[in-house]
Order: structure tokens, then C-alpha cells, then sequence
């Protein structure tokens, strides 16, 4: 399991794979969304492509060590969920994985 106080969403994984509805596009305007691979996106293009509850970008196992596949081009609502936030704490604590402190911005 990752320690506590690794900080590094690459090496965890749980927000991409806690639900099918976490993914969803926001703000994105169409460039936005044709810069994510085509595979990754939902037919519907209303947000990822999901397998089940796991975002089909995502790599590797939850709380072990992950990867995102469009990590580079990935969508406004996977960069607003930061290290130790509310929205990170809650998916790690479904995969039983060691909470974050909260980051402090300044």
C-alpha cells in the first residue's frame, strides 16, 4: 500500500477508479476534449470511458502503482482533484489506502 505521505497521484490511483461519474467533463470545449485519445473518452463525450467504476485511462492497481495513459491532455474535473483534498481522501479511503494531509496552496 502507499505510504501516507506519498503525494504522488500517479502512484495511487483511487480517484480515477472510485465512479463511473467522477470523470464527467466540465468546462472543457470541444479542443479540450478532442486533445484526450478518442479511447478515452465516452461515446457520448460527456466525460472518460469508464470500465465499470475505473477510468479506461488509468493503468496499473489502485494503492499500489498506477498510471494515466492521458495524463498530459486529461480533463478539468481529474486536475482539480488535488493530494489530501476532500474528493482524494474519500477515494483513497474506499480502496483502504492511508489518507493525505491536505496540501496548503500559497
Amino acid at each position: 500500500m502507499i505510504d501516507a505521505d506519498d503525494t504522488d497521484c500517479q502512484a495511487c490511483g483511487a480517484c480515477c477508479s472510485y465512479s463511473a461519474q467522477w470523470p464527467r467533463f466540465g468546462l472543457e470545449d470541444a479542443l479540450a476534449i478532442a486533445r484526450i485519445p478518442a479511447q478515452y473518452v465516452s461515446p457520448c463525450q460527456s466525460g472518460m470511458r469508464c470500465e465499470g467504476n475505473r477510468c479506461s485511462a488509468l493503468s496499473g492497481t489502485v494503492g499500489v502503482a498506477t498510471a494515466c495513459r492521458a495524463y498530459a491532455s486529461r480533463p478539468d474535473v481529474c486536475r482539480e482533484c488535488l493530494p489530501g483534498d476532500v474528493e482524494c481522501n474519500l477515494a483513497r479511503a474506499k480502496f483502504g489506502v492511508a489518507p493525505l494531509p491536505a496540501r496548503i496552496s500559497g
